[in-house]
């Protein structure tokens, strides 16, 4: 039976412990970033009356551990990938939502209380739902920090082509909505749509699944739960 093999469109850093994960199970990666992040330059947020910090993504966190040297806050993170990268900068208080910002929001309002001051999300320029109305709406005095931005590939990475012509691989995964709108645009660009015909879609959530089930998958495989643990699941049976 043949090795195998897929190619990974997460940034640099994000892709690590997945392709060590996926190496464990047998399974090769070759990683293609479709997105650079560029974490802002300047003084550290000001931290005065702020209760906790929010964490979306793995980069706000590494953005905030850049600029500021404060570890004792209280992290709560969307997810648990986000939590393990606040730990691993340092930061001991720190508890995950396991989910999405719904499920960030409704882990803020369980575990604080409106008047133990403010709440700082410490984002990108780009947010997805509308964590602010959440936590304004349950009394919650919410500021936001922008401290990194997200720019996209304009052309499909070389290795991606090259893999994609070559037949290399099995399966492509998607771990955003942002990236999955950026795969299929750039792939129908260089016209290569064909290049995924019989391979397996892999994708954090249904959300990212309608951003490229338009290609010609043999198959689009939808985690259970937006997290890492769940996307390994469904490399169970390769």
């Amino acid at each position: 039976m043949a090795a195998v093999r897929v190619l990974i469109t997460r940034p640099e850093e994000d892709a690590e412990l997945l392709v060590k994960d996926l190496a464990a199970l047998g399974i090769g990666a070759d990683v293609a970033p479709l997105i650079r992040i560029a974490y802002a330059d300047g003084p550290a947020p000001d931290l005065a009356g702020v209760q906790a910090l929010l964490v979306t993504s793995a980069n706000g966190i590494r953005a905030f551990a850049r600029l500021a040297s404060e570890r004792g806050l209280k992290v709560l993170a969307v997810g648990d990938a986000s939590a393990r990268a606040a730990r691993n900068l340092g930061f001991t208080d720190v508890a995950s939502a396991g989910g999405d910002v719904d499920d960030l929001a409704h882990l803020t309002v369980s575990m604080l209380e409106p008047d133990g001051g403010a709440l700082l999300h410490v984002a990108g320029s780009k947010v997805a739902g509308d964590l602010a109305g959440l936590l304004d709406t349950a009394g919650f005095a919410y500021r936001r920090a922008v401290l990194y931005g997200a720019e996209t590939a304009v052309v499909l990475p070389a290795v991606a082509q090259e893999g994609l012509a070559a037949g290399r691989y099995d399966g492509v995964v998607f771990y955003s909505p942002r990236t999955g709108d950026t795969f299929r645009t750039l792939v129908e660009a260089a016209d290569m749509a064909s290049g995924v015909a019989g391979l397996c879609a892999y994708c954090l959530s249904a959300n990212v699944a309608a951003r490229v089930s338009s290609l010609p998958w043999a198959r689009v495989a939808v985690a259970e739960r937006p997290d890492h643990a769940a996307m390994l699941a469904l490399f169970g049976n390769p």
